[in-house]
């Protein structure tokens, strides 16, 4: 009942799950990492687990833990925000493969503000993040709000505490905006904040922005919709207001070339477009060349076929944006021609 266990220990426990039998989960998949996709995850999960019988075990403990787990091999496959670069993968040989796509919104708690009435830009963000800007009627945020009623109020601070994805996400982009970030702070994981309190995982900020008057924090879309966080809208490159849905995550992924990204190594924060959102990102899944069990990992790329395609429709409604079909076709390629057993033979064959 380890999954259960799991899925109890983020506060997601997907419906219908929790009166299986234990002998049920069998066939478990295992997998570690980023909390970004975990709400997809978990819904792909439950759906699979009804048609297969197969179940999901899944740690949502950051992309940090993710890479560790699977360096180490205790787990199936790791999930990993920040994707790896071409010479990182050679060295841990592994392969890695996008899910999904999404975007990371700030929140604020601010009274009688509502999702979608404040306005912030890049260089504001930035300089809120490194304690510059420190109430919420700085002349700054008012020159961008110039309609909203912005108290005198303290900003209190929530960012990430444990190795995230989707810190990197957001860090990349402050320092695409911000030459100041870039020099001070820098694009990681898990970063140096100059001000604030750390929470863990999206859940964590997402609880402790929800519950902190004054607050501001960053979370993947879907936790701000599940948690009825209020959102705000960003100004992109394009100098164009832009709310977090999932046609402005597409936009701003409309450029990406990953039939040419070695190891679908891709950034996609600050992208041109009228219409993108600045701070978005594909989650990827990291998997051994030569897995340990082949077995499982068979079953592990398997859950993921079906998932690419069986679960676009449970993606979008979380606001994430499903990978193109000819990238999923590339992918599964990807899988047949690079992850083999012991006996060199592919684990994985696209008529499965």
């Amino acid at each position: 009942m380890k999954f259960l266990q799991t899925l109890a220990a983020v506060g997601l426990v997907a419906a219908g799950l929790a009166t299986a039998s234990a002998s049920a989960f069998a066939a478990d998949i295992s997998g570690a990492g980023a909390t970004f996709p975990y709400p997809v995850y978990a819904k792909w999960a439950e759906a699979y687990k009804k048609e297969t019988g197969n179940g999901l075990n899944y740690q949502s403990i950051g992309s940090g833990g993710g890479i560790k787990q699977i360096t180490a091999r205790t787990v199936t496959f790791g999930a990993s925000d920040m994707p790896l670069k071409p010479e990182e993968l050679a060295k841990g040989e592994l392969i890695q493969f996008p899910t999904v796509m999404g975007g990371i919104v700030p929140v604020v708690n601010l009274e009688g503000i509502k999702g979608g009435d404040l306005t912030i830009d890049g260089p504001t963000l930035a300089k809120i993040y490194l304690g510059e800007i420190k109430t919420w009627d700085d002349p700054a945020i008012k020159k961008l709000n110039p309609e909203a009623k912005l108290p005198s109020q303290a900003i209190a601070l929530v960012h990430r505490s444990d190795g995230s994805g989707t810190t990197f996400i957001f860090t990349n982009y402050l320092s695409k905006v911000s030459a100041d970030w870039k020099s001070k702070v820098g694009s990681s994981t898990a970063v140096e904040w100059p001000a604030g309190i750390g929470a863990k995982g999206n859940e964590g900020v997402a609880n402790n922005v929800k519950q902190t008057k004054g607050s501001i924090g960053y979370v993947e879309t879907a936790y701000a919709k599940q948690n009825n966080l209020t959102t705000t809208k960003l100004v992109n490159k394009d100098g164009k207001v832009v709310t977090a849905t999932p046609e402005t995550i597409a936009a701003a992924a409309a450029s990406a070339d990953w039939a040419h990204a070695p190891g679908f190594y891709m950034i996609l924060t600050d992208e041109a477009g009228e219409k993108a959102w600045p701070i978005a990102g594909a989650t990827f899944i990291l998997f051994p060349k030569q897995p340990k069990d082949v077995a499982d990992a068979s079953v592990a790329l398997n859950f993921f076929a079906w998932a690419y395609k069986n679960g676009d429709a449970m993606a979008s409604d979380l606001d994430y944006v499903p990978m193109p079909d000819n990238v999923v076709k590339i992918i599964e390629q990807s899988w047949t021609k690079e992850i083999k057993g012991a006996d060199g033979k592919a684990v994985y064959s696209v008529t499965n």
